[in-house]
């Protein structure tokens, strides 16, 4: 009587872990889809930025308030202008180059510019700009020279 207790008590026991076993394999594998998923954006994002050298001055600079990334209403003109340069010089690129000012960790102010030259980015592409007509630099110095509000800034050149 003992033994089929035991033995169903074993049976019992060995699907409970049996599915302990699957939710804690299930939890691992979603933890390491959702890691891998979150990469290939940033992968993306690190393929967009070009090594191309600066030709003249910036055709434009938008200046972004402390900690911002999204655009300015002042934008709009600036990106207007950007625009009519690309049609009258099919052959030429934007060029984006984001930059920050001091205020803040070297790591955050990194993020902080990228996401200001994105943001300028995705309003020429709502615009109707081709995709492979926007290149993003990395600038060899992502501070700007003197004043902090200048120094918060995506300079774009038409080349």
């Amino acid at each position: 009587m003992f033994d089929q207790e035991d033995s169903e008590l074993n049976v019992v026991m060995g699907v409970v872990f049996g599915i302990i076993a699957l939710v804690i394999a299930f939890v691992i594998g979603l933890g390491v889809y959702q890691l891998r998923g979150a990469q290939t954006p940033v992968a993306q994002v690190e393929d967009m930025f070009v090594e191309v050298a600066e030709v003249g001055e910036p055709l434009v600079k938008i200046h972004f308030d402390l900690g911002e990334t999204a655009l300015p209403p002042t934008a709009a003109a600036q990106i207007e202008t950007v625009i009519a340069a690309l049609a009258a010089a099919p052959e030429a690129h934007a060029l984006l180059s984001g930059y920050h000012d001091e205020t803040g960790g070297a790591a955050i102010n990194a993020e902080v510019a990228k996401n200001r030259a994105l943001s300028v980015r995705e309003a020429l592409l709502a615009a109707g700009v081709s995709a492979k007509r926007v290149l993003m630099r990395r600038p060899a110095v992502t501070l700007g020279e003197g004043d902090a509000a200048e120094a918060r800034r995506v300079e774009v050149r038409v080349q």
